[in-house]
């Protein structure tokens, strides 16, 4: 074969990979994401046309009754008290004292003020990921603060503040409150029932599992009772607990009874070989939960667990039964004054309370799912 008939064939060979066809134009863009998510089925297609004239119908009227009807300014009641108005926003800035604070004096709000902010500084201080030294921030937050906190809100002789009695305290530093000290208190005492229900030892399982069940077996209002009326039974009568601490340790014990059983399912979902493995490097029992076990298990139940606080959040309304002024009581307290009497006020109230536990439960699980993607919770092996 000649050079020449040699070099007429070889023209003919691929020398570089054929660049990748795009997708169609079906499967692209906005349309091919409707189309995957939205019109993937029958079922799927049905639901979202529905759901579209669902929001056709009750967006508008919303929408009117939120803004375009809406009173946002006014020295008082009078001008909502019309009908056919909407939300009577106006209503809410002269009672934002009263939602936050509830009763506190008002010359010593900047008490709970400062209080809020170092507990806000120091919470993001731990959950950002990549914040320095968080080993100084836990101790602050969870040993200083507490101590902190409780001069600042309560007040001392020795610290040179007034003491303010816990049954002024209200509003949304009673809510912040009875939350943070459950969230903190329930997982570390979840943590410790779900090992004690695994344990091999008879007496410690059983007392766990009797908790557990007990605890979960009854709504939160009986645990609320229980601990407002059966605690100071316990203890001589001059020290029987505060009027706030006795909700905030049923509140606590009611949220670790779930938070074990949620801690347990992560333990089980654990290899045994994990386990087996630390036991063959020589680590105790203790050294094997905190370096092998309990980060792997906690990892793998992070949505549980912020299921859990979600709830928890939620459920502080239900302190008011025992005479607790929360933030929802602070409301459904201010909608009764005669001079903001109005047929959309106490709408107005509920709606501007939705939407306070609607924005702290929704940044927790935006959290939680950012944490998720952080960790490859979800990743497959």
């Amino acid at each position: 074969m000649t050079d020449q008939s040699v070099a007429r064939s070889t023209s003919y060979l691929q020398t570089a990979p054929t660049p990748a066809a795009p997708p169609p134009i079906s499967s692209r863009g906005a349309w091919g994401w409707a189309r995957a998510n939205l019109f993937a089925t029958i079922p799927s297609a049905t639901m979202t046309i529905l759901f579209v004239l669902l929001l056709v119908w009750a967006v508008p009227d919303l929408f009117r009754w939120a803004f375009v009807d809406a009173i946002w300014s006014a020295p008082d009641g009078a001008v909502c008290r019309v009908q056919n108005t909407g939300a009577c926003w106006a209503f809410i800035a002269p009672k934002f004292d009263f939602f936050m604070y509830g009763t506190y004096p008002r010359e010593a709000l900047w008490r709970v003020d400062v209080t809020l902010a170092a507990g806000a500084v120091l919470i993001a201080w731990l959950l950002w990921p990549d914040s320095p030294r968080k080993v100084i921030g836990a101790f602050l937050f969870f040993i200083v603060y507490p101590v902190v906190a409780y001069f600042l809100l309560h007040g001392s002789p020795l610290v040179g503040l007034s003491v303010i009695d816990t049954a002024r305290w209200g509003g949304v530093l009673v809510s912040l409150l009875v939350s943070a000290v459950g969230i903190v208190v329930s997982l570390p005492l979840g943590v410790a029932l779900a090992l004690g229900r695994r344990s091999k030892l008879p007496f410690i399982k059983l007392a766990c599992t009797v908790f557990i069940e007990f605890v979960r077996g009854v709504p939160l209002i009986t645990v609320l009772f229980m601990a407002n009326t059966m605690l100071p039974l316990f203890v001589p009568e001059n020290w029987s607990p505060d009027r706030l601490l006795r909700p905030l340790i049923g509140v606590s014990l009611f949220a670790a009874a779930y938070m074990a059983e949620v801690v347990r399912g992560g333990l089980q979902a654990m290899p045994k070989g994990q386990e087996e493995g630390a036991m063959a490097l020589g680590l105790t029992y203790w050294q094997r939960m905190n370096l092998i076990v309990l980060p792997q298990a906690l990892t793998i139940v992070i949505p549980g667990i912020v299921s859990t606080f979600i709830g928890l959040f939620k459920d502080t309304t239900l302190v008011a039964i025992v005479g607790i002024f929360d933030f929802l009581r602070t409301v459904e307290t201010a909608r009764l004054d005669p001079a903001w009497a109005g047929p959309s006020i106490s709408t107005t109230g509920y709606v501007f309370a939705a939407l306070f536990y609607f924005v702290f439960c929704f940044g927790m699980s935006r959290y939680s799912l950012y944490m998720e993607r952080r960790l490859a919770v979800g990743r497959k092996h």
